[in-house]
C-alpha cells in the first residue's frame, strides 16, 4: 500500500525507534506531524518498552502515524525495523527523546531536491534541551559549516547526530542497515561506511532539530560510549577508508576521540578519568593548528581544562554561559491509557 502525496512533493518515512520514552514520544511524534512539509508517514518501533509506550501511540489518531511492536532488540534493530516497514524513497529519523523545529523537514527535502540524486543524505545542526523541554547552552561552539562530509569528517567527529538526518533510501539495500552488534555510535559507523564507498553526505549549518538532555540519555554511559566509538574507529582503520600511510591523520582521529571521551566522562561524573583522557588527546596530538577543520574553536582544549576546572567549582575559572535560543516545550504527557489504533507485532 502507498500513501497519497502532494505531486512533486516528495514524501518522507520518518522513524521513531523507542525504549521507554513514553514521557518524551509524544512531544516528538507532535513534532513531525506538525511539520510545515506534510507529506510523511511516521512509524515508532516499541522496542519492547515496559512503560506505557503502547498507551501513548494508542491516543495518536493521524493516518500518517502507526506504529509496530517488537521484542527488545537494541536500537540499531529498531531503526532497521522501521526502514523495512518505510513507504517512501526518503527516510528520516528522530529519537524518541528528540524533536523537530517545524520547518526541518521542508527545509532538508528543498536543499535535497537542490543538490540532486548525487548526495544521499543531508542533516542539520541541532541545539539542545533539557529534561523539561528548557533551552540549553552549548557545551562549546560549533565550528561545522555547511558543505559536504566526507569519510575523513566522520572518522574525525561523531556528526552529524540521527536526529537530523534524512537519507534517500536506496542506500539501505546497497549498503544493508546499522549495525546490530553496537550499542552506540551506530549512525557514525553508517556514516562512514557509506562515504568510505563513494555516497555523499551534506550538513547544513541551520540549527532545525532539538536534542534532549537527561540522565537516560545513551551518551550518558561514557565507558560505553567509549567502547563502541573506539569499535567503529578501528574498523575504519582496519578497512583502511584513509590510507593507513596517512598516520598524522589517525593520530588527530585518536587526539579527537580521546577528547570527545574526555568530555563525555566529564559529563558522566568521572572527573579522573576526564582528565586522564583529556591528557592523552594532548599527548597523541599535541597542537591542532587548524582546528576549525575538526570543527572546534582554537585551544579547544585548554578551554575544556578551564571549563573542567570552573564545573568543579574552582572560582577562578566562574564564567557565565550564553543561553541557546530553542523554544521551550510543554511538560511531556501523561501516561494516560485510550482506545485507538494498534500495532503492528514483529
Amino acid at each position: 500500500m502507498t500513501l497519497a502525496a502532494p505531486q512533486s512533493v516528495p514524501p518522507v518515512s520518518v522513524i521513531i525507534p523507542s525504549y521507554n520514552y513514553a514521557h518524551y514520544l509524544r512531544q516528538a511524534v507532535d513534532s513531525v506531524l506538525s511539520q510545515t512539509h506534510s507529506a510523511l508517514e511516521v512509524i515508532v518501533v516499541d522496542d519492547g518498552s515496559t512503560d506505557c509506550t503502547q498507551e501513548i501511540c494508542a491516543q495518536v489518531t493521524d493516518p500518517r502515524f502507526r506504529w509496530i511492536r517488537q521484542d527488545n532488540a537494541g536500537l540499531s534493530a529498531a531503526r532497521n525495523t522501521g526502514i523495512r516497514e518505510s513507504r517512501y524513497s526518503l527516510v528520516a529519523f528522530l529519537d524518541a527523546d528528540d524533536r523537530w523545529d517545524p520547518t526541518f523537514l521542508a527545509t532538508v527535502v528543498s536543499e535535497m531536491d537542490r543538490l540532486g540524486p548525487a548526495f544521499v543524505a543531508v542533516s542539520t545542526a541541532t541545539m539542545r534541551m533539557d529534561a523539561d523541554g528548557n533551552p540549553l547552552p552549548p557545551p562549546r561552539r560549533n565550528f561545522l559549516r555547511s558543505g559536504e562530509l566526507t569519510v575523513s569528517t566522520f572518522c574525525l567527529r561523531n556528526r552529524p547526530l540521527s536526529s537530523s538526518v534524512v537519507m534517500r533510501s536506496q542506500v539501505f539495500k546497497e549498503f544493508g542497515g546499522f549495525d546490530t552488534g553496537l550499542r552506540s555510535s551506530e549512525d557514525r559507523d553508517m556514516w562512514i561506511r557509506l562515504t568510505a564507498r563513494g555516497q555523499r553526505f551534506y550538513y547544513l549549518d541551520a540549527p532545525l532539530a532539538i536534542i534532549r538532555r537527561h540522565p537516560q540519555n545513551m551518551s550518558k554511559n561514557a565507558p560505553r560510549m567509549k567502547q563502541n566509538s573506539g569499535m567503529v574507529l578501528r574498523r575504519a582503520w582496519d578497512a583502511g577508508v584513509v590510507p593507513r600511510r596517512h598516520l598524522s591523520f589517525w593520530l588527530r582521529v585518536a587526539g579527537i576521540h580521546y577528547f570527545v571521551v574526555a568530555w563525555t566522562h566529564f559529563d558522566d561524573g568521572m572527573w579522573v578519568r576526564a582528565w586522564r583522557y583529556l591528557l592523552t588527546s594532548i599527548v597523541l596530538w599535541p597542537f591542532f593548528l587548524r582546528p576549525q577543520r575538526v570543527a572546534e574553536p582554537p585551544l579547544f582544549r585548554l578551554r575544556a581544562m578551564i571549563h573542567f576546572a570552573a564545573r568543579l567549582g574552582h572560582p577562578l575559572f566562574q564564567a557565565r554561559l550564553p543561553r541557546s535560543q530553542a523554544p521551550r516545550l510543554p511538560a511531556p504527557a501523561p501516561c494516560a491509557a485510550k482506545p485507538g489504533n494498534q500495532p503492528i507485532l514483529k
